[in-house]
Formats: structure tokens, sequence, C-alpha cells
């Protein structure tokens, strides 16, 4: 069964796995791990027991599928339970799955990470309609899910979180799970060494340690689309990609940023000017950026920006319906809304 966010939830609070297997999926391959990681905890005691624990991958499964059957009815040799992950899994896979859950014996629990799947991959269809089967889609958070996550970690380190500083990270942090984790543990060390006794983290801190990172990726690129550079869209865009950020990821954050522009031009349609109206974005610009926010704040009129939204989203459907490569739809968007930066 597909499993939105409350039934999500008490799966990972649950303090047994529930289902024969879950498969996870989706571009965000940092939360994949992250859950499958979760999960397996739930079915063995220690992950580091090789006779608990049998991994396999995807194309090894293409050449010998035998072994996966082995695997899921054996017996642990120190007496314990077993789980099965199967990393990079393929829609291959899915008859010798098929006969697995079709037996009355009882098989030891498979936990499965796949890339991007379609709706017409054979493996989510299999996870999707079966109820004793688990489907979870893994995309990049944002929004409250985002906010939620860093409010949650900076907690558990015994750290408070200034507003202003939660909505600099939601607004500069995105992408690959693991990317994020690393750095708001960046900033969680950073802020329980300074010497002062308030564990607080400050908007100022989080620029400290998180705004080089952010400009050097998303943020050069939506700027440049902004700008209409299209040979400097280019080169952000493959770094992007070789960070870990996701192509869905990167129209959000073009989507994002188009929106915060529309929003401004709004304020300024009711007589404000564009310092006031600059101000009342939240989060706001960051410092460096405020003079190219407000240059492309003049160059784009609100039919302008429109029609880049609509790109936007027009990538997004397309990502998910025509089956070509995600990086290179995401390419030709941004080309094409830089194309109308230059317009004049």
């Amino acid at each position: 069964m597909k499993l939105a966010a409350k039934k999500l939830s008490d799966l990972l609070s649950m303090p047994k796995f529930g289902f024969k297997a879950a498969l996870l999926y989706g571009p965000d391959q940092g939360l994949v791990r992250e859950y499958v990681q979760n999960l397996s905890i739930k079915c063995v005691s220690n992950l580091n027991d090789p006779f608990s624990v049998t991994e396999f991958t995807g194309p090894q499964l293409k050449s010998d599928p035998s072994i996966l059957v082995d695997a899921v009815y054996s017996m642990s040799l120190a007496g314990g339970e077993c789980v099965v992950i199967i990393r990079d899994a393929q829609d291959s896979i899915a008859n010798t799955l098929e006969h697995i859950f079709s037996q009355t014996i009882q098989a030891w629990p498979i936990l499965i990470e796949a890339n991007s799947l379609t709706p017409r991959s054979a493996l989510r269809k299999m996870f999707e309609q079966q109820t004793n089967l688990a489907a979870i889609a893994c995309y990049p958070e944002e929004g409250p899910a985002l906010e939620f996550f860093i409010k949650d970690f900076i907690s558990q380190q015994g750290l408070v979180i200034d507003p202003g500083a939660l909505g600099f990270l939601c607004s500069s942090l995105a992408g690959d799970r693991q990317i994020v984790r690393r750095e708001i543990e960046k900033l969680a060390l950073y802020c329980l060494a300074k010497p002062d006794d308030v564990k607080k983290v400050t908007e100022a801190d989080a620029i400290a340690c998180v705004g080089d990172s952010s400009e050097t990726s998303l943020d050069n690129l939506v700027f440049s689309v902004g700008d209409g550079n299209q040979a400097n869209i280019d080169k952000t865009l493959t770094k992007a990609f070789l960070e870990g950020i996701n192509p869905v990821v990167a129209i959000r954050a073009i989507q994002r940023h188009f929106q915060r522009l529309h929003f401004v031009h709004g304020h300024m349609s009711e007589g404000g000017n564009l310092d006031q109206a600059l101000g009342k974005l939240r989060p706001p610009v960051f410092f460096k950026r405020k003079a190219d926010f407000g240059r492309q704040v003049r160059n784009w009129t609100p039919d302008k920006l429109n029609r880049a939204l609509i790109l936007a989203t027009e990538n997004e459907i397309d990502s998910k319906t025509t089956g070509l490569p995600a990086e290179i739809l995401c390419g030709r968007t941004l080309m094409r809304i830089a194309q109308a930066a230059r317009r004049r």
C-alpha cells in the first residue's frame, strides 16, 4: 500500500516492522537510505551482524535472482531475526519478489531502495496494490516538512532556534536529506561551542555556517536563471547535480524564487516602494543578494513571471509522465526561462 505522511510516521514509530516488505524510492536518495536504516533497526538489533543483515544490489539479483529466494528463507546462524536489504533495485526483480510474496512460508522482511520510479513501474505497482507491502515515496523536503526536521534536530541537540534562523535555513537548504543533515550538524556543533551559556541558534549563526555553502549551489543557479545568464546556468546546474541536488529540487527552488519576485511586484503595485516590499519578504533576502534581487524585480514583469512559473510547473508534470531524464528536462526548462529574462 502507498503510505501517506501519517501512516509513514506511525510505521517509523512502531517498535517492530509491520509489513512483509517495504519499497523506498524517489529522488531524495539520502531520505531513502535514512528510512531504510530506521526500519532495519526495527527488524534486527545489530545492523553490523553479517548473520542478521543480508544485502544485495539490483544488478546482482538481475544476474542471479535465486540468491534472493535463498536469503529470505535462510535461518540465522546466531538464532535471531534477519533482514534482507536490496539497494539500487530495478523492475527486473519484480517477478522474483512476486514469487516470494505468494508463498505461505514465513520469509524475512525485505527493505528495498530504488531511485525514482514511474507509476508504470512493476515494482511500484506491486507494492502499492498489496496491503501487506509498503510503498514509500521519498521526495526532497521543503516547507513545513523541512521546517519540522530542522527544528526537531536542533531541539535534540539541546538548542533553541530563532525564527529568523529557521527561515533562512528553510530557504537555503534543500535537496538530499544527508546533505541537509550534514549542514545542520555543522551548525549545531558551531552553536554548542559558543562561549555563552545561552544555547540558541541565531540568524547570524545560520548565515555564518550555512550561508557560504548554500550560496554556491541553488542560490547561484536561481540568480543565474533570473539574470538570463545561460552560460552560467549550465555551469551552476552541473555543479548542483554533482552536489547531489535533485532536478525536482532545482525546479522548486526556481519556483520559490519567482514567487518571491511576484510577491514584491504585488506589494509595489499597491503603492509601496522596492525597499518596503523587500522588507516584507520572509525569509528576508540574503544581504549579499539584495542588489541582485532588486535588479531582477525591475527586469521581470508580472506577465513574464507568470510565464516562468507555468514553464516550471510544466517541467514537473513532464518529468513524471514523459519518461525523459529529469536532468535534461530541468536544464531545458531553465534555459527557456532564462530566454524570457533576456527579452526586454
